[in-house]
C-alpha cells in the first residue's frame, strides 16, 4: 500500500465513523463559488468561513478563472450558484513563474514527449502571474464579468488572502 492509500484508508475510517453529513442538497446553500489557490496552507474552509454544503470551492495553481470556467459554468447553470469569489494569496508560487521554467523543468524530468502532449493538449500556458497577485486578481475579475459564458447578474469579486496574517481583503 502507497503512502498515499494509507493515509487515505486511515483518513476515511475515522471521518466516516462521525460523519453528520449524508442528506445535504447538492447545490450549494448559500449560492457562492470560491476559486482560489490549491496551495496546501489555505484551509479554504476555516479561512472563508464556510460549512459543508455551504460553497463550491474551485482549486487551481493560482486560483485562476481561465483554469477554473469550466466549473464555474457548471455551479451557476446546473446548481444555481449567484456569487463567485476569485482569492488569490500572498506568497504564492504562481506569482512571477514564467512558463519557461516550468516548460524546462518537464523536459527535464519527463523528456520531449511529455512537452509534445503539452503542446497537443494545448497545455503551453501554465497561467503565471506575471504582472503581480493583485493585477492578476483585478485580470480574472475582469475576465469572468466580460464573458458571455457568466451571466449577467452573477456577482464576481476580488479578493487578497494574507498566508501571514490569516485575512482576506477584498481587492475588486
Amino acid at each position: 500500500m502507497t503512502t498515499l492509500e494509507e493515509h487515505v484508508v486511515k483518513a476515511s475510517e475515522r471521518y466516516s465513523s462521525t460523519y453528520k453529513s449524508a442528506g445535504f442538497r447538492s447545490p450549494p446553500t448559500k449560492h457562492f463559488t470560491f476559486v482560489t489557490c490549491m496551495d496546501a496552507r489555505i484551509d479554504t474552509h476555516a479561512a472563508f468561513g464556510l460549512d459543508i454544503g455551504d460553497a463550491h470551492v474551485i482549486r487551481n495553481a493560482g486560483g485562476s478563472a481561465r483554469d477554473a470556467l469550466r466549473s464555474i459554468v457548471i455551479s451557476q447553470q446546473m446548481m444555481g450558484t449567484k456569487e463567485v469569489a476569485i482569492i488569490k494569496h500572498t506568497h504564492c508560487g504562481m506569482d512571477g513563474l514564467p512558463n519557461e521554467k516550468v516548460h524546462a523543468t518537464v523536459l527535464k524530468n519527463l523528456g520531449i514527449e511529455a512537452i509534445g502532449e503539452l503542446k497537443s493538449r494545448n497545455l503551453i500556458d501554465f497561467l503565471p502571474e506575471s504582472d503581480g497577485i493583485i493585477q492578476g486578481i483585478k485580470d480574472d475579475v475582469q475576465l469572468l464579468k466580460s464573458s458571455s459564458l457568466i451571466a449577467d447578474d452573477i456577482e464576481v469579486t476580488g479578493w487578497l488572502y494574507d498566508l501571514d496574517s490569516g485575512t482576506t481583503t477584498r481587492v475588486i
